[in-house]
């Protein structure tokens, strides 16, 4: 099976997480910015140790660099027209692109100045794609930061470019203390507005954080949501056979279909499942892919969907994140198109683009399975 030439969908990837690593070397230089080497294949390696710190606010911190060289219209420019380039040749076939416009007006550009320029090179990406064979779309997911208190203007923004490459809103950044709430007249406003609302939640926080995500942010789908499993509870009856209970906030989740952006590699390094887990120091368990909550919530029934979360930072593509949960949970082929029709139904799209990519998932998957005799 050749995953990467399989059609997918990538609802959570962040735009300043996904830089090339030579891209970053040549904008460092054109603002003096020191970088802590210039060889590209040893700053990729960087970013993905420096990621690899077992905590959200550390793994954050990497963001200092790549977020440094993209505050001119240049640099964000190039940046999201590479990122779709990446995208295509992963057999990416839509992409929402999630980014924080306030962390860009260093060098004096305007919030609407930053998202036109994101924009402009979406679109240029989306085009040299087309030329090379491989067509795409994408849509902009504007984020407000949570710890920060710009949520109404940049939800304000978000909505002004609606139908220039806007598709949605999130809030992103340190989860733990920062509940949505804080964010309360944005979320009324998108509301107001009919505008659609992604949440990071379940990621560094438990189901608080998710519970207000919906109650607070009425968040069509959860960014992360790892979590979740916090909320479900196995018993053994005495025939030994084990049976579920879904908690309230669970349940709600489960039978709305509410989407789950789970990122694999990200949760790893970000220790997701050392706060799921809880272990002690007593315990002789290490932890890996195969304790992710992925299979158990797919097998329940959740709309999981696949997602790298920041390819640079975790030296990863969707087709690699296929690839893992292939190797770990055994899944086939019908698995990993199931994956991409949870994605699809998800995106923020309308209806009619929505059957466009579920009809385009159905075709490729079918060629695939055509050459694999089945």
């Amino acid at each position: 099976m050749n995953i990467k030439k399989l059609p997918k969908i990538s609802l959570h990837d962040h735009l300043d997480g996904g830089l090339r690593p030579e891209t970053i070397i040549e904008l460092a230089e054109e603002i003096g910015l020191e970088l802590p080497t210039t060889d590209a294949a040893e700053l990729g390696r960087w970013f993905q140790q420096s990621a690899d710190s077992g905590n959200l606010v550390d793994y954050l911190k990497t963001f200092d660099i790549t977020t440094a060289v993209m505050q001119t219209k240049h640099g964000l420019q190039r940046v999201a027209k590479e990122f779709v380039l990446d995208l295509a040749a992963d057999g990416v076939i839509y992409g929402e692109v999630r980014w924080a416009p306030e962390q860009h007006l260093q060098q004096g550009l305007t919030l609407d100045e930053v998202v036109a320029a994101v924009q402009d090179g979406l679109e240029e990406g989306a085009d040299e794609a087309a030329d090379k064979g491989h067509n795409i779309r994408t849509g902009q997911l504007v984020t407000a930061m949570r710890h920060l208190d710009r949520g109404l203007e940049i939800a304000e923004l978000a909505v002004r470019h609606r139908n220039d490459g806007v598709v949605g809103f999130d809030i992103a950044g340190p989860e733990l203390g920062f509940l949505p709430n804080r964010h309360k007249l944005a979320f009324d406003y998108l509301a107001a507005e009919m505008f659609p609302v992604t949440v990071h939640a379940g990621e560094a926080d438990g189901i608080d954080s998710i519970k207000d995500a919906i109650v607070s942010g009425r968040a069509l789908r959860l960014g992360h949501g790892a979590r979740l499993i916090e909320d479900v509870m196995f018993s053994r009856s005495q025939g030994e056979s084990d049976f579920v209970v879904l908690g309230p906030v669970a349940e709600w989740v489960h039978d709305r279909g509410i989407a789950l952006e789970l990122s694999i590699s990200s949760n790893m390094q970000t220790g997701v499942l050392d706060d799921i887990y809880k272990l002690t120091e007593e315990d002789d368990h290490e932890l890996s892919v195969a304790d992710h909550p992925f299979a158990v919530l797919y097998d329940l029934g959740f709309a999981v969907t696949v997602n790298t979360d920041n390819r640079l930072m975790s030296n990863t593509t969707i087709s690699k994140e296929l690839q893992i949960l292939v190797e770990t949970f055994g899944y086939d082929i019908d698995d990993l198109e199931q994956f991409q029709l949870n994605a699809a139904d998800a995106t923020f799209q309308s209806v009619d683009a929505r059957e466009e990519l579920i009809e385009d998932i159905a075709e490729g998957f079918a060629a695939q399975r055509r050459n694999l005799g089945r």
